[in-house]
């Protein structure tokens, strides 16, 4: 069976490719962060800014896309959008503990060492 063509509206197909190239844009700008950045603490908070944006452009236009085409409300991306929001920054987080406590094992001069505040009052 070959796949049937939708007609959407104008207003939907120019919202729907606005926001596909808008999160095409932010995944592509958090992958030339990745690439270009020197450092791995640097470079970690990149991608997963494009990602959790550039999820969420693609995310819009497939619920605007997919709710026209089929004549009725399609809301399961928000569950992804929910996953991927939640998700990446724990990851971002564990990745940069565990790239720090690694650093610091082996004495790395670059990485900041632990600071005890000792407060004289």
């Amino acid at each position: 069976m070959m796949g049937s063509v939708v007609d959407i509206p104008l207003w939907a197909a120019i919202a729907v490719a606005f926001f596909l190239l808008l999160g095409a844009a932010l995944t592509l700008i958090g992958a030339i962060g990745f690439l270009r950045l020197p450092s791995f603490y640097e470079r970690i908070h990149a991608p997963t800014l494009g990602t959790s944006w550039g999820i969420g452009g693609i995310m819009l236009a497939s619920m605007i896309y997919f709710t026209l085409s089929s004549q009725r409300l399609v809301i399961h991306e928000i569950l992804i959008g929910i996953f991927v929001t939640i998700t990446t920054p724990v990851t971002l987080m564990l990745l940069a503990r565990a790239a720090l406590h690694r650093d610091r094992a082996e004495r790395d001069e670059n990485v900041p060492s632990k600071v005890r505040e000792e407060r004289q009052e």
